[in-house]
């Protein structure tokens, strides 16, 4: 039986809003703009500005075949600046009394920049995918919980 794992791609933010094609919101359903049906479908100069932008993705996406794994789901996400973090209220005011700071922790000049989710049927594959994942700061990779989602 398989499991799935989770890449976290950590690494100085970057400027997603270049890759959008002036477009600063999300794609349709959030997705990544490269996604059948997003921006990237009704403009084709999207999706070679994301083909020659993001080869090791592409080279990564076969490595993990030859692995005998199997990509399963990710994405980029969009600069912190379209994001933030949040400290959730006591019970019973979880928003109402909620702390809300925009982009990234403070404390750090890195992000998550994207994922990738990959089923593998050991660990041994796992760490090896993890060494694949192009980036250029450092991957945390994780188990996924089997919740039934």
């Amino acid at each position: 039986m398989a499991d799935t794992y989770v890449y976290l791609i950590h690494e100085g933010d970057w400027d997603s809003d270049a890759y959008l094609g002036g477009r600063t919101d999300a794609s349709p359903e959030g997705r990544d703009p490269a996604a059948p049906g997003a921006a990237a479908d009704t403009n084709p100069d999207i999706n070679a500005d994301m083909d020659a932008s993001f080869p090791e993705h592409k080279a990564f996406q076969q490595a993990v075949v030859d692995l005998g794994a199997r990509v399963v789901g990710g994405a980029a996400l969009q600069s912190s600046r379209h994001g933030g973090t949040v400290t959730p209220g006591a019970k019973g005011r979880l928003v109402e009394d909620a702390v809300y700071t925009d982009g990234p922790f403070t404390d750090t000049s890195e992000v998550i920049t994207g994922f990738y989710l990959v089923e593998t049927d050991d660990e041994d594959t796992a760490r090896r995918v993890a060494a694949l994942v192009p980036t250029g700061g450092h991957i945390e990779w994780r188990k996924v919980f089997p919740t039934g989602m």
